[in-house]
């Protein structure tokens, strides 16, 4: 009788039927749909918040209705160029990319999040003729929304004209927007990948009469993680793919536990968020809760025997916690697009969720995942072995370096600042990574960090910030943080710099605990390292496509001396209002600072006194109004009327009228100047 790693080596063999076509992109649709006809293809939630769920029949037919209406639209275009698709997943999403394919047009991938100005851009590189989205942006070329292709009735027989390649783009961690060309071979590689997964797991994949498989479509299409491992290989294999109805907390645990989520990938962030968040859940129903986890914890991954764990190593007590999370169906999880702490594993891991991390690029898709079935080979952190058909090396040979990677599933062309070129390799045919790795004795990977971010200290050794960012990621009140080098002096010698990004309801308070914990924890880094700066990100973190920061950019803005990123200690310099007494003016400046605060819902670190209410603090007339109410109740004062329709436009400028009104007119032998206030705007 065959064992169940036999059934699914067998099952994941027809990928080969793929090698047996002209390997194209209409060759993977379909086979896939031939393959798949009365398996349920999708389900979500639709706008009534009801569960939905269609077949791949169906997904087939939707995709040649859309793609008849697609053409009406792109009649005047000429075929074989890009045509964008920005949007949110949705079982639309998957229609609307076949039926571009099916139009005769490459599908150009991009985040539905990219602003107007970087939808443009893209375009202008790409020579792009038409966009797809359902945003509320004009743009000066062809503009179509989902909407209004189910809209249109088709009245004629469609007819194919399949294009053969597929585009993504990386804004990455390193510089400016790069698009990445595959075609139908790469793709189709990119399949065959998975051929021989059965031979060490049966449950990233498995046939139908093993169970159900449903995997959480989450992390967006037009990333190479989700696009490979969530959207191409459960399609083609037969699998539901699951759509919550945001990317909430709530609508994802509601999803998960409704229909039985079996498989979730997704990155870092969102693996440490849930991690961070059963913990504090747990700190909050008291000790003995907290108890019972850090068993429980224990128990999963090894660190203590069922005795020990006591209730703990419990089925009843897991599914109690896992149903406050994604339930208690899942049995297959990923990490990609980034470095996973192994603190994160081992939680992840001991709340009884398999947690595996897995490596890729834009450039070369999805590489090597770690399948080991033992939980302490897991917990390592490997990246596992390189799938099938791809190989990896060490530069020089040795232990440790850069990650070298040839393999079929590497894009073919590539377009940078509008130029387009081929694939740049090595000349033995290898891809360069930029990431540094490790190859251990069993001819697994580790990742160390990328070249460009690793810090050498004095002693010549080298500091890689990813190592360092996971002993700070518990701090509190922090949405997103990195380490780096930077160079203030300009010369070969960097200082490493802890950057965090927190939320906007902290306080002087949370501040200072901020500092504290910073400075307990800098004793335990390795290599003696000692962070030299504390800086607080005034605006978000810029992040890339993988949702990691992008230290190129805080590194220049750094040594250039840029005010968005603030000292943790920063001292703001206080205007001179000459003929004011100082003490005074000081008494109204700080509660001041603290009304702009509320107001805002900002901590005031990120509101500078001359700062505008509306260009550069984000207000508008309804918030306008309350801080009038609250600045006038404070001081118990009451302002002209000639002051209420827009004069007073920042922090100084209410401090320099409350004096007046306090104190008088200022000294005539000291003539003051009002702080410049910029133009009003019209009123949001």
């Amino acid at each position: 009788m065959a064992t169940n790693l036999e059934k699914v080596t067998e099952f994941l063999s027809s990928a080969e039927l793929l090698l047996k076509t002209s390997k194209r992109m209409e060759d993977i649709f379909n086979l896939t749909m031939k393959r798949n006809v009365r398996k349920i293809a999708v389900e979500y939630i639709n706008h009534k918040g009801k569960l939905k769920h269609y077949r791949y029949n169906k997904l087939r037919s939707h995709s040649y209705e859309l793609a008849s209406a697609l053409s009406q639209y792109l009649i005047q275009q000429p075929k074989n160029v890009p045509i964008i698709l920005k949007c949110q997943n949705s079982p639309h999403w998957c229609e609307v990319f076949w039926a571009i394919l099916m139009c005769g047009y490459k599908p150009l991938l991009i985040d539905a999040k990219t602003s107007k100005e970087g939808t443009i851009h893209v375009a202008e590189m790409s020579k792009a003729r038409a966009i797809i989205t359902d945003d509320n942006n004009q743009y000066p070329f062809l503009k179509v929304s989902i909407a209004d292709l189910l809209d249109v009735k088709s009245h004629y027989s469609f007819t194919p004209t399949w294009e053969n390649e597929v585009i993504f783009s990386s804004s990455g961690t390193t510089g400016d927007v790069k698009l990445m060309v595959f075609n139908g071979e790469n793709l189709v590689s990119q399949i065959c990948c998975s051929l021989d997964m059965g031979k060490e797991t049966a449950d990233i994949m498995y046939p139908d009469k093993m169970g159900k498989v449903k995997i959480l479509a989450m992390i967006p299409f037009h990333h190479i993680f989700g696009f490979v491992a969530v959207f191409l290989w459960y399609t083609f294999y037969g699998k539901t793919l699951v759509f919550p109805a945001s990317n909430t907390p709530s609508d994802i645990q509601y999803i998960c536990q409704k229909v039985g989520i079996t498989h979730v990938y997704s990155v870092p962030l969102f693996w440490d968020s849930l991690a961070l968040s059963i913990m504090r859940k747990a700190a909050l129903e008291g000790e003995k809760k907290v108890e019972i986890l850090d068993k429980m914890i224990g128990y999963n991954t090894g660190k203590i025997d069922k005795e020990q764990a006591g209730i703990a190593a419990s089925a009843a007590a897991r599914d109690v916690v896992q149903n406050k999370l994604l339930g208690n169906k899942v049995k297959f999880c990923i990490s990609g697009g980034g470095f996973l702490s192994r603190e994160t594993l081992t939680k992840i891991n001991g709340l009884g969720y398999n947690l595996y991390d897995g490596y890729g690029m834009t450039e070369i898709g999805v590489t090597s995942v770690e399948l080991s079935a033992d939980v302490l080979v897991r917990l390592k952190g490997r990246i596992g072995r390189p799938l099938h058909g791809v190989e990896y090396k060490i530069e020089g040979g040795a232990k440790t370096g850069e990650l070298l990677v040839k393999s079929p599933t590497v894009h073919v062309r590539e377009i940078i600042n509008g130029v387009e070129q081929p694939a740049t390799l090595t000349e033995d045919g290898y891809f360069r990574t930029g990431d540094i790795a490790e190859k251990d004795a069993t001819g697994g990977y580790y990742l160390k960090g990328r070249i460009k971010d690793i810090i050498i200290n004095p002693d010549g050794e080298n500091i890689f910030p990813d190592e360092l960012e996971i002993y700070f990621k518990d701090l509190p009140c922090v949405q997103h943080l990195c380490v780096l080098g930077y160079s203030p002096e300009h010369n070969n010698i960097e200082k490493i710099a802890l950057v965090l990004e927190l939320d906007n309801k902290v306080t002087d308070e949370d501040i200072a605990e901020i500092k504290k914990q910073v400075e307990e924890i800098m004793p335990n880094l390795p290599h003696k390292v000692k962070i030299d700066g504390i800086f607080l990100s005034r605006g978000k973190l810029p992040l890339a496509n993988n949702m990691k920061v992008k230290r190129f950019i805080i590194k220049k803005a750094l040594e250039e001396g840029s005010r968005e990123y603030l000292p943790i200690d920063n001292k703001k310099d206080t205007k001179n209002f000459e003929g004011f007494d100082p003490e005074v003016i000081e008494q109204i400046l700080k509660p001041m600072r603290k009304i702009f605060s509320e107001v805002l819902i900002l901590p005031e670190f990120k509101i500078e006194d001359d700062a505008h209410w509306i260009n550069d603090l984000g207000g508008d007339s309804m918030s306008y109004v309350e801080l009038i109410r609250d600045v006038q109740e404070h001081f118990g004062i009451e302002f002209p009327e000639s002051l209420l329709s827009g004069q007073m436009t920042s922090v100084n400028d209410f401090v320099y009228e409350v004096a007046k009104m306090k104190m008088g007119e200022p000294k005539k032998d000291k003539k003051a100047k009002k702080a410049p206030a910029k133009k009003a705007p019209k009123n949001k």
